[in-house]
């Protein structure tokens, strides 16, 4: 692994690249006392930089007496006890129970070997971009959840390529960049193949898909369930106003709308379970109880958080599939 890294589309002056390249390499122990560090000239033709900015970054680290050098020699380590803390960029789409799972995981497991700065961009790609601009170049991590938001990557693609970790969601664009995921498509498919045999005691399934915040893969694997076994299916984006029949199974990503349903099922004197089935989304204490315990799709969001801090402490880079299975309850 390269000592020195610099992202050329960067907005982080290369000088001040080189500096958190060395302090990285001697946090993660690829430096130890007296290793030598490149030259000038080689820093220089490599990355096609004056040797005035490698100079800069030299003398920076020799004034913070991290490196000292040797006439006709070079530059070498002096200490590795520099007070270096890695400072992590955090960006959610929002604050609920599932993610607070994961900030809460994140954090034990970090065990202050960090600083961590939150921020929320509530699925505003204005908001987006201007918490990631301000944030550029003063963070040694940027962990991203970019949802689905349309034009994410290209801002994202701002950032030190080699600093950035994607969250929750992952797509072709930022396919290069390590993550730990949920894979939508095949954990709905595979959720509902796991509940087929509850599932054909009904004769319709129904997703209710806003499609705002909501990831399109579960489209994609409730539409290739359905279509594989010849399913009666339909997909709504709203449940305002709706009559339940029976013999529907509905799936809801959103609990304010498995609200809704579970109110319009009152007044119908339906019975959940029986009449028609619910299939939730991410499970929370109180699903295991409301309704005899309503059917859920989830993530272990706990697990997603102690990956992430482990990719991090490690400095791994790989692209993890977190986890996700059928709860199956009372409502299927």
């Amino acid at each position: 692994m390269r000592l020195i890294t610099i992202e050329k589309l960067s907005s982080i002056p290369k000088y001040k690249q080189i500096v958190l390249s060395i302090e990285v390499a001697i946090a993660e122990k690829r430096l130890k006392r007296a290793d030598k560090l490149p030259s000038v000239n080689k820093v220089s033709l490599e990355f096609s930089i004056s040797r005035d900015t490698v100079l800069l970054a030299y003398d920076e680290l020799k004034k913070r007496g991290i490196i000292y050098a040797i006439l006709g020699k070079g530059y070498y380590v002096k200490s590795v006890e520099f007070s270096f803390e890695q400072r992590i960029f955090l960006l959610f789409d929002e604050l609920n129970i599932f993610k607070e799972d994961i900030y809460t995981a994140f954090l034990e497991k970090m065990d202050n070997k960090a600083q961590v700065d939150i921020f929320f961009h509530h699925f505003n790609i204005d908001m987006f971009r201007k918490l990631i601009n301000e944030a550029n170049g003063n963070y040694s991590k940027y962990i991203i959840m970019p949802t689905n938001l349309v034009g994410a990557a290209a801002i994202i693609k701002t950032l030190p390529k080699n600093d950035v970790f994607i969250l929750d969601q992952t797509n072709n664009e930022l396919k290069e960049y390590p993550s730990v995921h949920q894979n939508f498509v095949k954990d709905m498919y595979e959720s509902l193949l796991k509940g087929k045999k509850n599932i054909e005691k009904y004769s319709k399934l129904i997703l209710i898909f806003p499609g705002f915040k909501e990831p399109i893969g579960m489209v994609e694997g409730f539409e290739k369930f359905c279509n594989q076994f010849f399913l009666a299916n339909e997909i709504i984006t709203s449940f305002d106003n709706r009559i339940i029949n029976k013999g529907e199974v509905f799936i809801i990503p959103s609990d304010r709308h498995l609200v809704d349903v579970i109110e319009k099922s009152k007044s119908q004197n339906l019975v959940i379970g029986s009449d028609f089935g619910i299939i939730s989304y991410n499970d929370t204490p109180l699903k295991k109880v409301v309704e005899n315990g309503i059917t859920t799709i989830s993530t272990n969001f706990i697990k997603m958080g102690n990956l992430l801090a482990e990719m991090i402490l490690e400095n791994k880079k790989e692209k993890l599939e977190n986890e996700s299975s059928l709860i199956v309850r009372s409502s299927l």
